[in-house]
C-alpha cells in the first residue's frame, strides 16, 4: 500500500541517511518512477525532504528531523516486541539498552498498539537452548561483540576438535550468530566460523580492519549451514527407514507413504552417528538399510533390554 511505502521511505532515510531513488526503489521493490511520485507526495505533505543532483546525490531528510512510529500496524508492533530477545541481548551486554529502546518505542505507540505489544510480550518467551543442553560459558562474548562493532582485530587462543587442539589465531570478526543457544563468530581470514565458547584467551588488538562492503552475514550463514550439511552427510551414505505418521527427519526423501508408515531415504554421517540419532525416536522408526546400521540398532536395543531386564530381576531378588 502507498501509505506503508511512504512510511518505509521515511524510516529508510531516517536510519540510513542519504539514498538515491534507485536505492530506494531496490529496497522497496518498486520502480524508480514510483519513488519519484512518493517523494513528491511526502514533500506535499510537509516532510522536509531534499534531493541533491549529481554523482554523490540522493534524497535526505533535514538534519535533526525525526518521525514518530505512528505508521506501525498492529502486527508490526506485535512482531517488534516478540523479536526483542532479552537473553541474547543480556549476553552481549545490551540488556539495559534493549529495555530502554523498547520503553521508548512503547511510549511512541498509540494506546491500541501499546496494548497489543504488552499482551504479546506477556504471552511469548524465547528460550533458544535445548532441554538437555546446559548454556555455554562465553566469558569473551562481550569482547567479541565490541570487536565486531568497532572493527578491531582479535588475538585468540582457540580450542578445536582436531590436533593440535589449541591454536592461536588473529581474527577479523565480521559478525556474531546465535544458533540454537550457541554463539558463533564469523571472522577473516576466510571468512571462517568459530564457536565463541571455545575461545580460551582473547586480546583486543589496536589494529583496525575494514569489513568488506559486499559481505552479507545472513547470506554467509545460510551458505555455511548448507555446506556444513553437505560435509556432514556427503560421504556417509544413506539409510532407508520407515517412520511413524507425523515423524520427520531432516533432509529425508520420501519413497512411499501408507496409513501406518512413511518410507524415506535419509543421508547419514556414519553408522555410529545414525544409531545415536535414530535411537532417540524409539518405536517411531525402523531401519531397513544399510544392513550394518540395522544390525547395530538391533544389537544396541538388545543390550539395553538385557541391561534393564537384569536390573528388574536384581530388584526382585
Amino acid at each position: 500500500m502507498k501509505s506503508s511505502r511512504l512510511v518505509a521511505i521515511l524510516l529508510l532515510l531516517q536510519t540510513r541517511g542519504r539514498m538515491t531513488a534507485a536505492q530506494l526503489a531496490a529496497e522497496l521493490e518498486v520502480s524508480v518512477r514510483t519513488v519519484y511520485r512518493d517523494v513528491e507526495a511526502l514533500g506535499a505533505a510537509g516532510v522536509p525532504l531534499y534531493g541533491d543532483a549529481g554523482h554523490a546525490g540522493g534524497y535526505r531528510l533535514l538534519d535533526g528531523w525525526r518521525t514518530r512510529l505512528t505508521g506501525l500496524t498492529t502486527a508490526e508492533a506485535e512482531a517488534l516486541f516478540l523479536a526483542g530477545a532479552p537473553g541474547p541481548a543480556a549476553d552481549l551486554g545490551l540488556g539495559p539498552v534493549l529495555a530502554a529502546a523498547q520503553l521508548k518505542v512503547r511510549a511512541a505507540l498509540p494506546p491500541e498498539l501499546r496494548g497489543h505489544a504488552d499482551r504479546i510480550s506477556g504471552r511469548f518467551h524465547l528460550d533458544a537452548p535445548g532441554w538437555y543442553a546446559d548454556a555455554d560459558e562465553t566469558p569473551y562474548l562481550a569482547a567479541v561483540a565490541e570487536a565486531v562493532w568497532n572493527g578491531r582485530a582479535l588475538d585468540v587462543r582457540y580450542r578445536r576438535w582436531r590436533e593440535p587442539t589449541e591454536v592461536r589465531r588473529r581474527l577479523e570478526p565480521y559478525g556474531l550468530v546465535l544458533k540454537a543457544g550457541r554463539w558463533y563468530v564469523v571472522a577473516a581470514p576466510g571468512p571462517r566460523t568459530y564457536r565463541v565458547d571455545q575461545i580460551l584467551e582473547l586480546t583486543l588488538l589496536d589494529e583496525e580492519f575494514s569489513r568488506p562492503e559486499a559481505f552479507d552475514l545472513a547470506a554467509h550463514w545460510t551458505a555455511y549451514q548448507r555446506d556444513f550439511h553437505v560435509r556432514l552427510y556427503g560421504a556417509g551414505g544413506e539409510a532407508l527407514v520407515r517412520l511413524a505418521p507425523g515423524v520427520k527427519l531432516p533432509r529425508a526423501e520420501t519413497v512411499e507413504t501408507t496409513a501406518a508408515w512413511t518410507l524415506v531415504r535419509v543421508p547419514i554421517e556414519s553408522v555410529d552417528h545414525a544409531t545415536a540419532q535414530f535411537l532417540r525416536l524409539g518405536t517411531d522408526i525402523e531401519v531397513l538399510e544399510p544392513p550394518e546400521l540395522r544390525a547395530r540398532m538391533a544389537r544396541t536395543i538388545a543390550e539395553l533390554a538385557e541391561r534393564y531386564g537384569n536390573r528388574e530381576a536384581d530388584d526382585a531378588g
